[in-house]
């Protein structure tokens, strides 16, 4: 009998042994996956927030974003729509899903999280590849945008023709590739980042020739942001127009001391667009580019500093059109080299983008991030008058490499 009941009370409690066991598991588990998924999340781009707007020429979606973003298209008809899929993004739950736009070239907007690691953008719309224009937009407020424009989206084009047929093609688009990881060097990425602009097809890619040494190029700077638009900001309330114009300034000096012919976007804050405040995204970035065109520059050079909403990631990146020269794939990776010797910061590569400025600039053109303003350390850096030196240096000794 005492047998039969100590029996009874060990399978008791055994089974309450193996009840705690099975919720430890299940506990370590959940525990593990919320782990994984917050560590990929941190390494991806959040879609923050969704904007639309129209007018008698075009409709706009605009996609705020934490990081840069590659996309792929497609179209899938009845009804006709455009699928724009962002690579390594997640949707913020704040983000809207669902919008109604209610233009005669685009009627609405949809988003839901595809994949682990994929968020689909599926635009109703009848505009084929010749009224579709997608690019990204770095800076400001919101860090990055990722704009999607339908109807007539030629520059300077004074009305054309929009095509509301109701089939289209695939604009081509491909994934960027992700450059080298490691923090002291980096491997430049030669494939493209794809749009659909037929222009970039059509004209093809001439390799820049150039007589050695800097004396004599003409070279325009570009200082990011300005006036009204303040780009990121600092921990401590440092902004990045501020020091973008004072790396620019001193990057005119060290230039013009080497003989070179120094174009400025701006020498002072402001807008560079005559219409100042009142200047679209678009019109402000294309200003900046039309002085450089209409220079005849020898390279362009648009200076900024890296945001997140973490303070954590750090480091310097070059970016070059992936459709351009491979002579900017080498001003970006030479560039990009030199202010990480003169500032110590890491290395985060050179990565093709699809950024307005190096998009629509005649000559090697590249956007540099010069280190990041949300990074206490960083910010601090590039906020004394030594980081300022120190980074006009290393970008004059990128230049000096590049011309030979």
């Amino acid at each position: 009998m005492y047998f039969l009941k100590a029996k009874a009370i060990y399978l008791h409690f055994a089974g309450i042994m193996l009840l705690l066991a099975g919720f430890l598991m299940f506990w370590s588990t959940q525990e593990a996956q919320a782990a994984t998924f917050a560590q990929r999340m941190a390494n991806m781009a959040e879609i923050t927030a969704v904007r639309v707007s129209s007018d008698k020429d075009k409709a706009r979606i605009v996609l705020d974003t934490t990081k840069d973003v590659a996309i792929k298209t497609s179209v899938l008809s009845n009804p006709s729509r455009v699928v724009v899929d962002i690579q390594g993004a997640w949707i913020s739950p704040e983000a809207k899903k669902t919008i109604n736009i209610g233009s005669q070239f685009a009627k609405s907007v949809r988003l839901a999280q595809f994949d682990q690691n994929t968020v689909r953008v599926v635009i109703e719309s009848t505009m084929n590849e010749s009224n579709r224009n997608f690019f990204t937009l770095a800076g400001g407020n919101t860090g990055h945008r990722l704009v999607l424009d339908f109807g007539n989206v030629g520059k300077g084009s004074g009305g054309a023709a929009i095509d509301f047929g109701k089939t289209g093609s695939s604009s081509g688009n491909t994934e960027k590739p992700q450059p080298s990881t490691d923090e002291q060097t980096s491997t430049p990425v030669t494939a493209s980042e794809g749009d659909s602009d037929k222009k970039d097809e059509a004209t093809p890619v001439v390799e820049p020739e150039f007589t050695p040494g800097i004396k004599g190029k003409k070279i325009t700077i570009d200082a990011g942001h300005g006036g009204s638009d303040v780009g990121a900001i600092g921990p401590t309330g440092v902004t990045e127009k501020s020091i973008t114009l004072r790396i620019a300034m001193e990057l005119q000096r060290l230039l013009t001391a080497e003989g070179a012919e120094v174009i400025m976007t701006r020498n002072k804050d402001t807008e560079v667009s005559p219409k100042k405040a009142n200047a679209t995204d678009i019109e402000e970035l294309q200003a900046r580019c039309d002085i450089a065109n209409r220079n005849d520059s020898d390279i362009f050079i648009s200076i900024h500093m890296d945001s997140f909403t973490s303070s954590s990631p750090s480091g310097t990146t070059g970016y070059y059109y992936g459709k351009g020269t491979k002579a900017s794939v080498r001003l970006a990776q030479y560039v990009s080299d030199g202010v990480v010797s003169a500032l110590s910061t890491g290395h985060r590569g050179v990565k093709s983008c699809n950024f307005y400025v190096v998009r629509h600039t005649n000559m090697p053109a590249i956007l540099l991030e010069t280190a990041f303003i949300s990074n206490e350390k960083e910010e601090r850096l590039l906020n004394s008058e030594a980081g300022i030196k120190k980074a006009a240096s290393g970008i004059l000794k990128g230049i000096k490499k590049f011309f030979g």
